[in-house]
């Protein structure tokens, strides 16, 4: 039960789930980490091996995923914000290949998210990942009422709730860029019924994207601030789902 719930987490979480990590590694780290729960935590509880036993380890995997997509929730902000901004300047149709997923990304959001991921791993945030993932079992202990929980209601809200919260911030981190865009677009509408003869779709895409290039260029040192706010709200909304269970 306890590598179900370690082992799901790794599928799901960023960093731990991308696909150039070998499943080699994944399965020995889970396995070496459920060593060290099973000596603290898993050795005072017997459980029989009943029917019952494969709903157990159900909703151990429903945890660990659980956890896991919500730390991917705001892993995917960054990626959300730069799709949105790709539609207005125009990259939209020129998506590479993630390497991590393995499906096609937006230029920015791809740039974002590797910025996103090298500042995470400059922090030592896997290691909090972990941390917290092992402290888990002080906080939800396998005989947790996760059935419950989930029948009342509390985790299907609380994942409506931090998806919109998460797709809000990600307007918010594109806003600045779609509003000037939008008001460049609007000048390039001026243009074209003032002067008809002006070939506004030649002039329009480049002078687009030499904007969206130079405002993204000041938002740059800003990043710094968003990561550690996406950061910060991650690890709150892991304490919000972790006192949900607690219940």
């Amino acid at each position: 039960m306890i590598f179900c719930r370690i082992t799901a987490f790794f599928i799901v979480a960023p960093i731990f789930s991308a696909r150039n990590i070998p499943a080699m590694f994944k399965i020995g780290l889970g396995f070496a980490m459920s060593l060290l729960i099973f000596s603290v935590h898993g050795s005072q509880q017997t459980i029989v091996a009943t029917p019952e036993f494969i709903l157990l380890i159900l909703k151990e995997i429903l945890i660990g995923l659980l956890l896991g997509f919500i730390v991917y929730l705001f892993f995917a902000i960054v990626q959300t914000a730069g799709s949105l901004m790709d539609m207005q300047i125009g990259f939209a149709m020129a998506n590479v290949i993630d390497p991590n997923t393995g499906v096609s990304a937006p230029l920015l959001g791809n740039f974002k998210y590797m910025v996103l991921m090298l500042y995470f791993l400059m922090l030592n945030g896997h290691h909090f990942l972990i941390s917290g993932l092992m402290r888990s079992y002080e906080w939800i202990p396998l005989d947790n009422d996760f059935f419950a929980q989930l029948v009342d209601g509390n985790v299907t809200q609380f994942l409506v709730l931090t998806f919109s919260n998460t797709f809000l911030i990600a307007m918010q981190v594109a806003a600045p860029l779609i509003v000037a865009l939008f008001l460049t677009d609007v000048g390039l509408g001026f243009l074209t019924k003032s002067a008809p003869q002006f070939n506004v779709f030649v002039v329009g895409i480049p002078l687009k994207i030499i904007i969206g290039l130079f405002l993204l260029t000041l938002f740059i040192p800003a990043l710094t601030v968003l990561f550690e706010y996406l950061f910060s709200t991650m690890f709150q909304s892991l304490e919000q789902i972790i006192s949900i269970l607690q219940q």
